[in-house]
């Protein structure tokens, strides 16, 4: 079986080649493709000389011009994962708030579970985050909660960014007709595979925050999200969802 680490990155040059470094030395063979925004500390350039130099098979970059997204950078990493037919695609931050070790979690989630989709969840059993602000925590959870009851899915951690997909489901939910960038990117994704009657499991994590480098997030993602579910829910009463087993 392929499996592939999908990692966009802005301005990740303290943290990149460790991470890489932490998947490649998993018991399990994982190849990684880092997608950079044009990152002007040098992210790339780091990238770019571990696959010459170490990583020679196993490392991928695109490179592409500015930031365009976290959702277009993740279109475009699942394209290129289907079109080099890998089995799992998982999507991990640069930053180690995702704990490289988990990733063992999700892959047996989808290998040996039955899950079409594996959600490393923050919240599937309390509030699992260490060294958030209150304010971040809070907002967070009951964004979860709010999406939950809106789109009516059986999800606790529904923006959650740490997740394992079997290639069918990327093949399946045209992947054309995701609009949205941040968070609510996350919950599109999460919500579509669910429409196409995908199996979700969620796999509890501890989720830390960043210890190097500067948190690309902010308040716009937030309200992009709580309008994006209402957009979301009224779409799907005329769309016409394709479903699993039918691409």
């Amino acid at each position: 079986m392929k499996n592939l680490v999908i990692i966009p990155t802005y301005n990740e040059k303290e943290n990149i080649e460790a991470i890489i470094t932490a998947v490649m030395e998993l018991p399990i063979e994982y190849h990684v493709l880092v997608i950079d925004d044009g990152s002007p500390d040098g992210t790339a350039a780091i990238v770019k000389d571990l696959m010459a130099n170490k990583f020679t098979h196993q490392l991928h970059l695109i490179e592409r011009a500015g930031k365009l997204g976290l959702g277009t950078a993740y279109i475009a990493g699942f394209k290129w994962a289907i079109e080099h037919q890998y089995d799992y695609i998982f999507e991990m931050d640069a930053d180690f708030s995702h704990n490289p070790q988990d990733l063992l979690k999700l892959y047996d989630a989808c290998a040996n579970q039955g899950a079409d989709v594996a959600i490393g969840s923050r919240y599937g059993s309390g509030v699992n985050v260490v060294n958030w602000p209150m304010g971040r925590v809070l907002m967070s959870y009951f964004a979860s909660k709010y999406v939950r009851f809106v789109l009516g899915v059986d999800i606790h951690d529904t923006t959650a960014g740490f997740k394992c997909y079997r290639r069918e489901v990327l093949e399946t939910i045209e992947l054309d007709k995701i609009r949205f960038k941040g968070y609510a990117f996350q919950i599109e994704m999460k919500y579509t595979a669910y429409k196409c009657g995908f199996k979700i499991q969620e796999v509890p994590i501890i989720f830390v925050n960043r210890v190097l480098g500067t948190s690309k997030m902010s308040g716009g993602i937030f309200s992009e999200a709580l309008l994006g579910v209402i957009k979301l829910k009224l779409n799907s009463w005329t769309r016409k969802y394709p479903q699993k087993g039918n691409k």
